[in-house]
């Protein structure tokens, strides 16, 4: 068993000294992903990539309900997905009037979800995820892990317990799917 899925098992099964041996095996991994997040943000980011890590860390580990992490790979899509959280909730924030709001729309390039330029955009794609989340769990899933957490199509439908080529196909329609809903809701 891999050093961090018996960590993330002893949480489960509420050892309270291993949380605090969870972070330093993951914590490398988890500021790259911030950083590579980051580094396609707007300039003038006030969020570091520390800080980042920081709080998603404490929403997954400090978090009241009792999280149940399966493996590794369920532990990064669970802080990929924290990460987004912290993300949209820090755009929503700056897009706010009093903050000086009047962001513009952009569309969703249909080649590739991934390259998306965020900042106030990522709202509008949290809007558009979240919808596509109601109607295709599973491609939504898909999204967040190659979007959010960085994975090629391949991890991602290892994480999911799918064939890559149902993640393939699956990938291709949630980018389709989210690309009309975007152009949609700019018209």
């Amino acid at each position: 068993m891999n050093e961090v899925t018996r960590v993330l098992s002893q949480i489960d099964q509420g050892d309270p000294q291993a949380a605090e041996e969870l972070l330093p095996l993951v914590y490398r991994e988890l500021r790259k992903l911030a950083a590579a997040k980051l580094s396609q943000e707007q300039p003038g980011q006030t969020l570091q990539a520390t800080a980042l890590v920081h709080e998603a860390y404490l929403r997954l580990v400090a978090a009241e309900e009792a999280i149940r992490w399966d493996s590794r790979g369920h532990f990064f899509a669970a802080a990929a997905e924290a990460m987004r959280r912290i993300l949209v909730e820090n755009g929503r924030r700056k897009a706010t009037a009093k903050r000086g709001g009047g962001w513009k729309r952009q569309i969703l390039d249909e080649q590739e979800v991934a390259s998306l330029d965020r900042g106030e955009d990522l709202i509008e794609f949290n809007d558009a995820l979240t919808a596509l989340e109601e109607f295709d769990e599973v491609a939504a899933k898909l999204v967040k892990l190659r979007y959010f957490a960085g994975l090629s199509t391949e991890q991602a439908a290892d994480v999911l317990a799918m064939s890559p080529r149902n993640a393939y196909y699956a990938w291709a329609y949630a980018r389709s799917w989210l690309h009309r809903r975007l152009r949609d809701q700019e018209n």
